[in-house]
C-alpha cells in the first residue's frame, strides 16, 4: 500500500478559472432505474472532473473548507484535479476523511461546503461533493497496493474499543488507527457500515463502495468484530476491564424507529423505514428467495415522511415493483428536510407526493392494510424548528388506497445501551450526554454522532467521531504521563 503525505496547493492561484456553468453529473433515464437498483447518478468522466475543478477561484481564503464538519482541504484537492495530480488530490482527503467516495455520494454538500462557496453568492458552486466522489472512485479503482493508505503514527500502545461501526465510529476508529493507537469496532449487525450498509439504498450507496472503503480501514490496523452487541454480548465495563481496552468511543447511532401513534399501526404491512431499508438493504430482500429475508411487494405503497429516509423508502418501494407509492407529509414541499435532489429523482421516478396531509389512522380487513385516514393540514405560525406548523383542516378527512404503510418519521436512541453502562448519563430522550469534546461522565467513555445529537448527517457524525478520537488520544496521553 502507498502513503502519500499530503502536498498542499500554493496560496496563490496557478489557474485562470472558467466561467462555465456548473457541470452536470450524468444519470441514469428515470424510467429504466426505476426497474432496478443499480446506482442512479453516474459520477464524473475523468473530463467532466476536470472542468468542473476549473470553475474553482482557488480563493486566497477558501471559506468552502470552513462549511467542511471534517475540515477537509477542498481548495487543495480541487487544485490537485486541475493540476492531473489525482493521488496528491486523494492524499489530501485522507488526511481528514477516509472514506471519500461514501461521502461524496450521500453527504448534503449543497448546505455545507458549496453553500459557503464564493461563487455561490452570485451562482452555482463548485461542485465540491461530486469531486470528492470522483477522486474517492479513482482511488477504489486503482491497485490495491496502489491505493491510499494515510500516514500511520508508532504504536501506542494503547487500545480503544468503538461501539458501531456507522459515519461516527468508522471515522473514529480510522482518526485513531491514524494516531498509533490498536482499535477494535464493535457491531452489531453482521456486516459492517451501520446506516452505511442498512439505511441507504444500493441506487444511491453501492454496498461495494462501502466494503471497499471499509476494507482500507482495516489496512490501517482496524480490527472489526461483528454480531456484538454492546448490552447483552459485553458490557462497557467488560470492554474496559475485561477486555483490556483504554478508552471507549460509542458511536451506536439512534436507530430505535418512533412510530405515529394512531390506531392501526399493528396491522400486517406497517414498517417502519428502519426495518423495511434494513430487509432490503443489509439482508438483499429483494432477492427473495435467494435471499432468506423476505418483505412484503405492496401494491399500492404509502410512506410517511419528509425526509431522506422516508425518499429511500419510497424509491425502494417502487423497485420493488409497487404500481402506486404516496409520499405523505403534513407540510409542504418546500418544508422538506430532504435533498433537494432527493426529492428530484423521487418525483421523476413517479412517486407521487401527496403534500398538507397528516396520517389519523391505518384501516385495514382480517389484519392486512387496506388504506391509510389522512387529515388535511394548513400551515400555521412557525413552531420551534423555524418551520411554520401544520394545523388540521376541520373535516376534511380522506382515505389513501394502500396495501403497505412504511412509517419513516424519525428514530432515537436504543434503550439498549442503558443495560451497557446504567451509569452512564443520558438525556430525558436516551441520548448520550457528552461535553464539546465528546467525553462522558465515565473516565474514557466518549460518545458522538446520533447517539449524542440524534438522527443527523453523515459528515456531522463523521467530524463528532474524529473530534473525540482527538479527545482521546489527549486523554490517554494524559493517563500515559500519570502512570
Amino acid at each position: 500500500m502507498r502513503s502519500v503525505e499530503p502536498d498542499p496547493v500554493e496560496a496563490k492561484p496557478r489557474h485562470r478559472p472558467s466561467r462555465a456553468p456548473r457541470t452536470a453529473m450524468p444519470e441514469r433515464d428515470a424510467r429504466e432505474r426505476a426497474g432496478d437498483f443499480d446506482e442512479v447518478a453516474l459520477g464524473y468522466t475523468e473530463e467532466l472532473a476536470r472542468a468542473e475543478a476549473m470553475r474553482c477561484l482557488q480563493c486566497r481564503n477558501a471559506t468552502c473548507i470552513e462549511g467542511c464538519p471534517v475540515n477537509i482541504d477542498i481548495k487543495a484537492f480541487v487544485g490537485h484535479i486541475i493540476e492531473g495530480d489525482y493521488e496528491k488530490g486523494v492524499a489530501v482527503l485522507k488526511e481528514r476523511n477516509a472514506l471519500p467516495a461514501m461521502c461524496g455520494r450521500v453527504c448534503p454538500q449543497e448546505d455545507q461546503c458549496e453553500i459557503a462557496c464564493v461563487l455561490a453568492k452570485k451562482g452555482e458552486p463548485v461542485a465540491i461533493g461530486r469531486l470528492e466522489r470522483w477522486l474517492g472512485d479513482y482511488d477504489l479503482a486503482c491497485e490495491l497496493d496502489k491505493r491510499c493508505v494515510p500516514e500511520i503514527a508508532p504504536p501506542s500502545g494503547f487500545r480503544c474499543a468503538v461501539v458501531g461501526s456507522g459515519p461516527a465510529g468508522l471515522a473514529c476508529a480510522g482518526e485513531l488507527a491514524r494516531l498509533g493507537h490498536a482499535v477494535t469496532i464493535f457491531e452489531s449487525l453482521h456486516a459492517p457500515g451501520g446506516v452505511l450498509t442498512y439505511g441507504i439504498p444500493e441506487f444511491r450507496l453501492p454496498k461495494a463502495i462501502v466494503e471497499s472503503e471499509i476494507f482500507m480501514l482495516t489496512e490501517m490496523g482496524v480490527e472489526i468484530v461483528t454480531d456484538a452487541v454492546i448490552g447483552a454480548t459485553y458490557t462497557l465495563d467488560e470492554l474496559m476491564n475485561e477486555e483490556g481496552h483504554d478508552a471507549v468511543f460509542i458511536g451506536s447511532g439512534a436507530g430505535l424507529p418512533v412510530f405515529l401513534g394512531v390506531p392501526g399501526e399493528n396491522l400486517n404491512g406497517v414498517y417502519s423505514a428502519n426495518e423495511f431499508l434494513t430487509r432490503v438493504n443489509l439482508m438483499r430482500a429483494y432477492e427473495f428467495p435467494k435471499a432468506d429475508t423476505p418483505v412484503a411487494r405492496g401494491r399500492k405503497v404509502a410512506v410517511i415522511g419528509g425526509g431522506n429516509v422516508a425518499m429511500d423508502s419510497a424509491r425502494t418501494a417502487l423497485r420493488l415493483g409497487a404500481e402506486e407509492v404516496f409520499l405523505v407529509y403534513r407540510r409542504t414541499e418546500d418544508e422538506m428536510p430532504a435533498r433537494r435532489d432527493e426529492v428530484h429523482h423521487a418525483r421523476e421516478e413517479g412517486v407521487k407526493f401527496k403534500m398538507l396531509c397528516a396520517p389519523s389512522e391505518i384501516v385495514g380487513r382480517d389484519g392486512f392494510v387496506t388504506g391509510l385516514v389522512a387529515t388535511r393540514m394548513e400551515l400555521g405560525e412557525p413552531d420551534e424548528s423555524g418551520r411554520r406548523a401544520p394545523v388540521c383542516v376541520m373535516d376534511s378527512e380522506f382515505e389513501i388506497e394502500c396495501d403497505i404503510v412504511i412509517v419513516a418519521v424519525g428514530t432515537r436512541a436504543n434503550p439498549l445501551l442503558a443495560q451497557a453502562a446504567p451509569d452512564l448519563e443520558r438525556s430525558s430522550r436516551g441520548y448520550v450526554l457528552t461535553d464539546d469534546e465528546g467525553a462522558t461522565n465515565l473516565p474514557g467513555v466518549f460518545a458522538g454522532g446520533d447517539i449524542v445529537t440524534g438522527a443527523a448527517t453523515v459528515i456531522l457524525a463523521m467530524g463528532a467521531g474524529k473530534k473525540a478520537a482527538r479527545a482521546m488520544d489527549r486523554w490517554l496521553a494524559d493517563r500515559a504521563i500519570e502512570v
